[in-house]
């Protein structure tokens, strides 16, 4: 992982001894085009979901937290200047209280939309192809990743029982979880650390809110759910 201070595009240097950016925003709200546009304006690296399947010793922290156990979380974001997505999302009024000073971004669309979103995407994954490559240890999935079945242990305590208390196909039920969830926030956060943002924004409002130059670039626009499925299928 890297440390020290990280140069970035737009000109700036960021300590990367812990998050200076809370993403409270669930999944599949543009996380990952935000994860990428944060480390071109030198927020690197910023944790995401992917980071747990890329990271098995990270297992262990996010097994603990979703047992609500006390957590060190100098430990897990050391080398992380932000965090978006799932789990980070998860356990932001905790994240606050460790880093009081970080500024908290909550990435929103269309509640519609986002279930759509969600259902054809990491929900299909997590509880129909990874609960049967679970099942095959001859399979190729756990030939590659063996620590799948604690990934999906993890994802299932922190978001379909955990947050969405296994009531994910009620499509009325979840969106009104997705709703309160955004209004808590909003309610919770301190309005002057409060970004509530979409990344059809752009670069604009984000780099305004963290007092950062806009890059010179377009704004980066990945894993929409039709890049997902390709990926899945590949």
């Amino acid at each position: 992982m890297n440390q020290g201070k990280m140069g970035t595009q737009s000109g700036t240097d960021v300590e990367t001894d812990g998050l200076k950016i809370i993403g409270a925003g669930f999944g599949r709200t543009g996380t990952r085009s935000l994860k990428e546009a944060l480390e071109i304006l030198g927020f690197s690296p910023c944790y995401h979901m992917v980071e747990v399947f890329e990271h098995s010793e990270h297992l262990a922290y996010w097994e603990a937290a979703s047992r609500n156990e006390l957590m060190d979380w100098n430990t897990m974001f050391h080398d992380y200047p932000a965090t978006v997505d799932w789990p980070g999302c998860t356990f932001y009024k905790d994240l606050m209280v460790t880093y009081p000073t970080a500024k908290v971004l909550l990435s929103v669309r269309d509640p519609e939309k986002w279930y759509e979103s969600v259902k054809s995407t990491i929900y299909q994954v997590s509880k129909r192809e990874i609960t049967s490559f679970s099942a095959s240890p001859s399979s190729f999935l756990n030939s590659i990743q063996p620590d799948i079945a604690s990934i999906k242990s993890v994802i299932d305590r922190l978001i379909w029982d955990g947050t969405f208390h296994n009531r994910f196909e009620d499509k009325e039920y979840a969106i009104s979880i997705f709703n309160q969830h955004n209004e808590e926030v909003k309610a919770y956060v301190p309005p002057e650390k409060l970004l509530v943002y979409e990344v059809k924004e752009s670069w604009e409002p984000l780099c305004t809110f963290l007092n950062v130059p806009i890059p010179d670039m377009p704004f980066p626009h990945l894993n929409d759910r039709e890049s997902f499925l390709e990926r899945r299928d590949a």
